[in-house]
């Protein structure tokens, strides 16, 4: 039965510079980057040399540990550059792009009657599978598992993230090809959550478990509507897919061709006209980021939203499931006194000294001044009140600092991702890096566990 999400704790953080819903398309982009940082927990085996010209959608390199995984050029061109870090570690795969593009393809496929080994191969072959996640531990799903439950989240609520509504607008096609696929892969549900005062394409779908959601951010994380739908428990399986990716694998279905197109949110106070711009995969944020303008030298471009995102320099490449560039004031200004007097113009949970409280619907202008230092954990019980998991997370950071590994089991790891400690991060007074602390746990009990 399909089951509305009403989420209490939490807290929404209501910044300038919101994209307006105009679409521009971005400059076409000379090169184009795959960081292999996207794509934590894989070990990469090249297929192409440097040198090599290959075409959109063709495979650059696999998975080591199921050399059926491919991952694939979002364009046409050379292959310029692997950039190498530590023990020849792949760092990036950069492509000078062709004029013309040329796109592999593929034979496609009848979604309704093939099977589910049938669509997996596809989507293996077509490069789309790494846009399937799975929780524990939040990495590219296995596709040798089968996982009790699919999940799909078009409820955005962190700050200044794309409008999902707006960017999935005429996509229909698309996304049902998609979830009649995925819907194959499980022998359980595919749940997909929408806004409740929402019109996203995704509410017509068949084929689905339609959920309404409604609250302050994190509502609208994929992690809190697993943990309130269907938990994750030792052994269990749970995949995950962001809508935008529903897109790329349904066209994939529909044509047999892989396209990289991404909509993306440019946001941000720094940028003088925010809005939405169609570029592609990999694409150089400089080839739109200039294109509206910025407000000032010192800002700081983050791939991704500011919670989640990565700092990126302002000639970097978007990253593989990003749909969202925000660029905000760097905060390397020093405040004197600034601890010691009253503050009208920030963010808080705590009413000391701090008056947000008073203007809930303000927006405001931050910068990425962390307004502390780095300090041991104090209990204020802050925590809980901005995390609706059922989780105690102190206790649960703490178990992953000390690596004990009964107790990051009993706690809950296994069904968080560290983009479900991105709020208690920013609030947090002792300024400890919640999302490293957790993405490490996760790795040493799939190290220890598997």
């Amino acid at each position: 039965m399909p089951k509305d999400i009403r989420i209490k704790k939490g807290l929404n953080i209501n910044l300038v510079g919101e994209a307006d819903k105009t679409t521009s398309k971005a400059a076409l982009s000379n090169v184009y980057a795959l960081k292999l940082d996207d794509f934590h927990g894989i070990m990469p085996k090249m297929l192409v040399k440097e040198g090599a010209e290959v075409k959109a959608g063709e495979a650059l390199f696999y998975n080591k540990n199921s050399e059926d995984m491919l991952f694939v050029s979002p364009v046409s061109g050379e292959l310029v550059e692997i950039e190498r870090g530590a023990r020849r570690r792949i760092l990036t795969l950069k492509i000078l792009a062709d004029k013309s593009q040329e796109t592999l393809e593929h034979d496609v496929i009848n979604v309704e009657e093939a099977s589910k080994e049938t669509i997996k191969s596809f989507l293996l072959k077509g490069g789309c599978w790494p846009f399937i996640k799975q929780r524990p531990y939040d990495v590219i799903a296995n596709p040798d598992t089968t996982p009790k439950s699919i999940f799909i989240s078009g409820y955005a609520t962190a700050p200044l993230a794309a409008d999902l509504d707006y960017v999935l607008q005429g996509k229909e096609a698309e996304l049902q090809a998609a979830i009649t696929a995925l819907g194959k892969l499980t022998p359980g549900k595919v749940h997909v959550s929408v806004g409740k005062s929402s019109h996203s394409p995704l509410a017509s779908l068949n084929g689905i478990e339609l959920h309404k959601v409604s609250g302050p951010h994190p509502a609208g994380l994929v992690g809190t509507q697993i943990n309130k739908l269907d938990p994750v428990n030792k052994g269990e399986l749970v995949w995950t897919v962001a809508p935008q990716d529903l897109v790329i694998i349904g066209e994939l279905l529909l044509t047999g061709k892989f396209n990289a197109e991404r909509l993306v949110a440019l946001a941000g106070s720094s940028v003088k006209a925010p809005k939405y711009y169609i570029t592609k995969i990999g694409a150089e944020i400089s080839t739109f980021l200039y294109a509206s303008g910025v407000n000032e030298e010192n800002f700081r471009v983050v791939n991704g939203d500011v919670l989640t995102g990565s700092k990126s320099s302002q000639d970097g490449h978007l990253g593989f499931y990003n749909n969202t560039v925000t660029a905000i004031p760097e905060g390397d200004d020093y405040e004197f006194f600034g601890w010691n007097k009253p503050i009208f113009n920030k963010v808080s949970t705590t009413r000391a000294l701090t008056f947000s409280w008073l203007q809930p619907n303000k927006k405001y202008d931050l910068t990425t001044n962390t307004n502390g230092e780095h300090r041991a954990f104090v209990v204020t019980g802050q925590y809980e009140q901005v995390f609706p998991l059922d989780i105690y997370p102190m206790q649960l950071l703490k178990a992953c600092m000390v690596k004990d590994l009964d107790e990051m089991e009993q706690l809950g790891l296994y069904e968080v991702a560290p983009e479900d400690f991105s709020l208690t991060e920013f609030i947090c007074i002792s300024k400890q890096p919640h999302q490293q602390i957790i993405r490490e746990g996760l790795d040493l009990l799939q190290k220890e566990i598997g």
